[in-house]
């Protein structure tokens, strides 16, 4: 009895280790990924030509959204390399390429200094930082989830879950602190390179924590058996069934995930800054606090998918989401004290408590869509091609589905006049994503990966 107890408290300190050191490095990539979504208004006056603040700001979230329609292609480069030499070596790679990308944006010239080179090497490394992205959150999802106990999946990957928004929050922390610090002038001037820069501190730790992680147990046992995938591409999208669970994740499960996720933390903040005028410290903050309340919740639908399921949870949060975004956003606008007659005015004394509460709302349906998904995606496909065909249906439901959201919605206000024109894509594609996912999506919850008395994989 005494050394069965003494196993499980090893295994239970071994895998919060492994928790720890994932979710590290992961929080510092998405860090760096939302550093220039945090300040996409000032990088428009940075790096393109001044003259019309609305057009440069849409080309600064056209190429912020590059980042995220390049994910997929990222997916599938590390994803390959992920299921062929290990889940550790792929995501070690790309915690590198994001912090180098990160660190240069925060030391290129601006469009004064060398013109069309700007934008063109702006958009070049958050290239770089969109394909790092695609391999690394697959890389730490699924290196958690083999590590994890059959029956607590959702709860353990749950707090890899927790990195993205946290990384929102560090950046929005980190740029807060810069600009009250260097005064809103210098700010604007130079002070916003600093959040970038110091990215190169934060990479160098969290390499240094993953170099000392040792491979999924999953992994090993499966590339000592022989059955490894000698083609993860192929197998992955060329095999009918396989091609099929790709498509049912994509289009019943993360398309309308990745909506709700950047409707509630990124939309939320543009619309309050570029719609609603409130003071850039205002807004940033709210969202901050915001994010900072919810995202225990995480954790909580997390652990909770394990009892009643991935699928109710996610769909019902895609449900509610669709249903209240017009109402909420009604309710910004009366509380951020914006003038509509007056549309170019600063909002006057918006009520920040108001605003917090209704950007925690939203940020309260991310954690529902969000928190059970990894332990969906990885427990839906075959340990052999499991890190490439997760990849893949996440980042495009989140990079390009999701990663649009601020684009389309900030010109189809633009366009037409109607300050809640922008919330009909994410209604959309939330709608349409709880109808295929509502008779496509079986659920997989108690999928059993550990035979009970030899301690084996089978996945």
């Amino acid at each position: 009895m005494l050394n069965v107890s003494s196993k499980k408290n090893e295994s239970t300190s071994g895998i919060w280790t492994v928790i720890g050191a994932s979710s590290a490095g992961t929080l510092i990539e998405w860090y760096d990924f939302y550093i220039f979504g945090s300040l996409a208004t000032i990088i428009a006056a940075q790096f393109f030509p001044k003259g019309n603040e609305t057009v440069a700001l849409l080309s600064t979230l056209a190429t912020f959204a590059t980042g995220f329609i390049v994910r997929p292609f990222g997916a599938l480069i590390f994803g390959r390399i992920g299921d062929l030499v290990g889940r550790k070596y792929a995501f070690m790679v790309t915690l590198l390429i994001m912090g180098g990308a990160t660190t240069a944006i925060g030391l290129l010239p601006t469009y004064e200094q060398v013109g069309i080179f700007a934008p063109i090497g702006l958009l070049v490394l958050r290239l770089l930082q969109g394909l790092a992205l695609g391999g690394e959150y697959g890389g730490a999802a699924t290196y958690v989830a083999e590590h994890s106990p059959d029956g607590k999946r959702g709860y353990y990957t749950s707090f890899i879950q927790t990195t993205a928004t946290l990384g929102l929050f560090v950046s929005l922390g980190v740029i807060l602190a810069t600009r009250l610090g260097t005064g809103e002038v210098a700010f604007k001037q130079w002070g916003w390179r600093i959040p970038f820069v110091v990215s190169v501190a934060l990479v160098a730790f969290s390499y240094y924590i993953r170099r000392r992680m040792s491979e999924s147990p999953v992994f090993q046992k499966m590339k000592a058996s022989g059955k490894a995938s000698k083609s993860p591409l192929r197998d992955s999208f060329l095999n009918p069934e396989n091609r099929k669970m790709v498509l049912i994740a994509l289009f019943g499960a993360t398309a309308g995930q990745g909506v709700v996720w950047y409707t509630g933390q990124f939309y939320a903040l543009y619309y309050l800054q570029t719609v609603l005028k409130v003071d850039f410290v205002i807004a940033n903050m709210v969202i901050a606090i915001a994010l900072l309340l919810a995202t225990p919740f995480f954790v909580v639908f997390g652990a909770l998918s394990d009892k009643i399921g991935r699928k109710k949870i996610m769909l019902s949060g895609m449900v509610v989401a669709a249903l209240t975004y017009y109402p909420i956003y009604r309710a910004m606008e009366h509380y951020s004290g914006w003038n509509p007659l007056e549309p170019n005015a600063t909002a006057l004394n918006p009520n920040m408590f108001a605003l917090t509460a209704l950007v925690f709302i939203q940020v309260l349906y991310v954690t529902a869509v969000y928190g059970p998904i990894a332990a969906f995606l990885v427990e839906l496909f075959p340990a052999n091609i499991r890190y490439t065909s997760m990849s893949l249906p996440y980042h495009i439901g989140n990079g390009v589905f999701g990663g649009l959201v601020p684009f389309i919605g900030t010109a189809m206000v633009a366009s037409t006049g109607n300050h809640f024109a922008g919330l009909i894509y994410p209604i959309s594609i939330a709608v349409i994503t709880v109808f295929i996912g509502g008779f496509l999506i079986k659920e997989k919850k108690d999928v059993k990966w550990f035979d009970d008395n030899k301690g084996s994989d089978a996945a």
